[in-house]
């Protein structure tokens, strides 16, 4: 099963939010696909344990919407839902290491070190990393596209 989550709260007056995803879940080739709206600070409410949380340039989007303390509730969210041995894997857009959340909003990228910092303090393991999407002519000051440098992140729940 693929799950195509976006939160209940995001999806509020936003009927057509789901739209494009909702099109791929209707077509019988997609029959595995299934489009969910938990709470977004309890992604483990869809009702049962999953293999892989996999986010794409779009966690700086989501630190923007919501506070520290909300985020941190995603994340134990993400974790809750995972199987032991589950996979939360985050890429993003790349901000200058030492920067943190600060540049979310201005140039859409995130700091590597403040990811891994915040998804192992609720206790994820970081197990792989890779920068096979870096660009080495981004010196990470402008705003970010698919031309930018990007981070990938896999995290592991311990078994």
């Amino acid at each position: 099963k693929v799950y195509a989550s976006e939160s209940a709260e995001r999806m509020e007056g936003r009927p057509d939010r789901t739209a494009a995803v909702d099109a791929i879940a209707a077509d019988p080739a997609y029959s595995n696909v299934m489009v969910v709206a938990p709470p977004f600070e309890a992604v483990d409410q869809i009702g049962e344990q999953i293999d892989i949380v996999w986010t794409s340039n779009n966690y700086h989007d989501m630190v923007n919407a919501a506070t520290l303390e909300e985020m941190r509730a995603f994340n134990q969210g993400v974790f809750r839902a995972l199987k032991p041995g589950g996979i939360y894997f985050v890429l993003d857009h790349a901000a200058e290491t030492g920067t943190g959340y600060s540049q979310t909003r201005t140039l859409h990228r995130i700091d590597a070190e403040i990811l891994k910092q915040d998804i192992a303090a609720v206790g994820f393991v970081l197990d792989d990393e890779s920068d096979v999407l870096a660009r080495p002519n981004d010196d990470r000051s402008t705003h970010s596209s698919f031309e930018t440098s990007q981070l990938i992140l896999k995290f592991r729940k311990p078994e």
